[in-house]
This record gives C-alpha cells, structure tokens and sequence, in this order.
C-alpha cells in the first residue's frame, strides 16, 4: 500500500482583530488564503500531548498539527540544505 499523507491542521487564536495585519480570503476556488499577524513577545514554545506544534505570544496563539518526529524531520532538512548551498 502506498503511503498516507498526513493533512496538518491549524489554528490562530488572536485575543484582539487588532493584532492581525491582514486577511485576505478570495471568492475564487483555487486561489490563496493569506493570513498575517503579531504573536508578539513569545511566552512559550510548546509540543502538547507530542502531536500539536503550540507557540504562544502575548497578543495571541498558533497551533499546527505535527508531531516530534515530524518536526524532527523537516529541521534536518533545513539543516542539510543551509550547510550546502548551491554552487551555480
């Protein structure tokens, strides 16, 4: 069986509309959704219950599904790529 890709959910909590930036959201299908905003000071970098990636601020909280291992992953990634850079 091939294997299944996992769908990563998401979450912002804001305590005010006054710290969003913008939010733009599209009538059109297969257009973008673009939402932008200030966490400010961070209060905390959370993994809750090892599966929900938490970061909160002052001013409000994002929460993105995705475990340790994940997570793990996609830093080493970052990683290799940083420490090789392309030669043109």
């Amino acid at each position: 069986m091939g294997r299944k890709v996992k769908e990563h959910a998401f979450s912002i909590e804001m305590r005010s509309k006054e710290h969003l930036k913008k939010v733009s959201v599209s009538n059109k299908t297969h257009e973008g959704v673009l939402i932008e905003g200030y966490l400010g000071e961070l209060l905390e970098i959370n993994m809750v219950e090892g599966v929900i990636f938490e970061i909160m601020g002052i001013n409000g909280t994002m929460r993105v599904d995705l475990d340790e291992e994940d997570l793990r992953k996609i830093l080493v990634k970052k990683e290799k790529l940083n420490s090789n850079p392309r030669v043109p």
